[in-house]
This record gives structure tokens, C-alpha cells and sequence, in this order.
């Protein structure tokens, strides 16, 4: 019998507890002014996470620690900056988050630093996320890919290196 109360209280402990929470969250929500989006701010933890993706992303065309892979980050900061704010602050939010040391573990599979990280172990984050169950996992990743592909390819410098001539000299 002593176990069953045990349990019961347990289980109201917590319920109370849960409903408490979620009453304190919807109050703070209520009360908090909404925040108007700013623009993408490239800090150092962003910086070091593309430092990370962009040669295993471009596998082959940049090679890791590469005055290239520091082009490539100017790239894709230059496409975030065209993008709306929302989406500009969708992709903050998506770097903090990998910057966090849990979190780049839990949903990157990441287990050591942006700047210590293996190629193989961010190769495979990618290919995770690629392939995710969780649409938006695999957001993130088109998201990603877009911005590093899209930004590297359409830069006239690397059209040699896959053998696009460039556009058509009667269209310019």
C-alpha cells in the first residue's frame, strides 16, 4: 500500500508541476513584447561551424583550412545577408544552437568542438540530416547546402573547376 501512495503523489507531484510550468511559460509569453527580427550577425561560433561544413559539403573542390574555405564563408555570409530577416534569423538560431556543446552532440552527432571536428564526423551530421525522419532536420540541411553550394558555384572563380564556361556571351 505504502508504494501505491508513493506513486500516486509522485504522479500529482509532477502533473502539478507540469501544469504549473506551462502556466508561468504562457504568462511570461503574454507579457513579452514580440521581438522584431534582426539581421544575421557572423560571430566567431557561426564562423567556426562553416569552417567545419564547407569542405565536407564541397568534398574535393575546397580543401579544410584553406584560405578557400574563408572565401566560402564570406560567400554564404554575403547570400544570408539578401535573404528576409525572418529567415535570417531562423539561420542565427540554427548556428547557436550548433555552437551549444549539447546540442551540437544531440542533433549533429558532433562529439568534439567545430574546430577540432573530423571531417568524417561533420560528413556524416550532414548525411544524417540529409536523410533525417524529421522534415525539419533535412530543412536545415537544403537549407545549408543551398547557402554553401549556391553561394561557392555562382562565384565566377570556381566555374573552371567543373567546367562551366560561364553564361552565354549574346544573353550578357
Amino acid at each position: 500500500m505504502a508504494t501505491t501512495t508513493s506513486r500516486r503523489s509522485f504522479l500529482k507531484v509532477g502533473l502539478l508541476g507540469t501544469l504549473a510550468l506551462a502556466t508561468a511559460g504562457g504568462l511570461y509569453r503574454m507579457t513579452r513584447p514580440a521581438e522584431t527580427p534582426r539581421r544575421f550577425v557572423m560571430d566567431d561560433a557561426a564562423r567556426s561551424i562553416l569552417a567545419a561544413i564547407v569542405p565536407a559539403m564541397l568534398k574535393g573542390a575546397v580543401a579544410p583550412a584553406s584560405p578557400e574555405v574563408d572565401a566560402a564563408i564570406v560567400r554564404v555570409n554575403d547570400a544570408i545577408a539578401g535573404l528576409p530577416l525572418t529567415a535570417q534569423k531562423e539561420i542565427q538560431d540554427m548556428f547557436a544552437l550548433l555552437a551549444l556543446g549539447p546540442t551540437r552532440r544531440f542533433l549533429a552527432g558532433v562529439p568534439d568542438d567545430w574546430r577540432e571536428a573530423k571531417l568524417e564526423d561533420v560528413a556524416t551530421f550532414l548525411q544524417g540530416w540529409r536523410y533525417s525522419r524529421l522534415a525539419m532536420l533535412q530543412s536545415a540541411y537544403l537549407g545549408l547546402h543551398d547557402l554553401v553550394a549556391g553561394s561557392w558555384y555562382s562565384h565566377e572563380s570556381t566555374w573552371a573547376s567543373i567546367g562551366y564556361p560561364g553564361p552565354i556571351k549574346e544573353l550578357s
